[in-house]
């Protein structure tokens, strides 16, 4: 029982009370990738290197997958983990800084479940959430991986898929950037899915069965409809308690998550109202190659 006391209070210290986490601050000179000439490169560069690599397998007309061993599944193991991390660790790290700053809410009547959804005007970014909203942002750069999975092994190329990754990246960037409200609860709800996600795409790509629904399709519905909702808690509290530091930020980012929500839903009904046999690709896909083998599973929808 005391081993066991020593290894959480352990896994709570490197994850909240470690001094690189508690003394952090999102900075052009002292965080990697936060500038905006670094956003504006690193997007048309994965965009172009993309398109770059379907046309050369569109040319050379190359209609067997290009064979990638266990590299898909290794990738899903790794993204599981880390996205595991990154929920643990903004999960304890929300709670210590409630536990830290509560009574200046005494003040203003603010609730932890506010804070969540509302950063106070005047909210920097630094701390440990932000900590842990920088390490997601730079996690996103490994989710573009899944883009030259999909590629190698499908030769297809959605442009739909790229505009998500790229907007999601985008999006990642405005949170530090303008410390926008609503990122804490976004980033638990994204981590936790896809840690299970990319949990299942390891599973599958291992050569174990897979669910008898669509897993993937339907965790990304349950992000939607959470987004959803939390965004219209930040309006109301924008409305009603003086407003949420960022709000130019959300606003934008509520613009291309309505763009993502419409094209999303249309793949969706598509697929699943109407019985389509049509793969669907969006945010990441969903894998079910065994190692070595180059086959797919037709029956699994594949989210990208």
């Amino acid at each position: 029982m005391q081993l066991l006391m020593k290894t959480l209070h352990g896994i709570k210290y490197w994850l909240t009370e470690h001094p690189t986490i508690v003394n952090f601050r999102w900075s052009s000179t002292q965080s990697w990738g936060s500038t905006w000439s670094f956003l504006f490169t690193v997007i048309p560069a994965y965009i172009a290197v993309a398109v770059t690599l379907h046309l050369i397998l569109t040319i050379f007309r190359r209609r067997r997958p290009v064979p990638l061993g266990p590299i898909p599944a290794a990738h899903s193991l790794l993204m599981a983990l880390i996205s595991a991390v990154i929920f643990v660790g903004i999960l304890l790290s929300s709670a210590a800084e409630i536990r830290d700053t509560r009574w200046l809410w005494r003040r203003t009547k603010t609730t932890p479940f506010q804070w969540l959804l509302c950063f106070p005007l005047g909210t920097r970014p630094s701390g440990r959430v932000f900590f842990w909203s920088y390490v997601f942002y730079l996690s996103r750069f490994l989710h573009l991986f899944r883009t030259f999975f999909t590629i190698l092994r499908r030769r297809r190329l959605s442009s739909f898929h790229l505009f998500n990754q790229s907007i999601l990246i985008f999006m990642s960037f405005l949170w530090l950037e303008f410390s926008q409200s609503f990122q804490v609860l976004a980033i638990l709800s994204s981590s936790l899915l896809y840690s299970v996600v990319y949990g299942y795409r390891f599973w599958i790509g291992v050569g174990l069965r897979g669910a008898c629904f669509p897993l993937v399709v339907n965790c990304q519905v349950a992000l939607l409809v959470c987004n959803l909702a939390c965004h219209v808690g930040v309006l109301l509290l924008q409305v009603f308690k003086g407003g949420c530091n960022g709000i130019g930020a959300w606003v934008f980012n509520s613009v291309l998550n309505a763009a993502i929500l419409l094209l999303f839903m249309k793949f969706y009904v598509k697929t699943h109202l109407k019985n389509s046999k049509v793969d669907v690709e969006v945010e990441e896909e969903s894998s079910s190659t065994h190692w070595g083998s180059g086959l797919e599973s037709k029956n699994e929808v594949k989210q990208n």
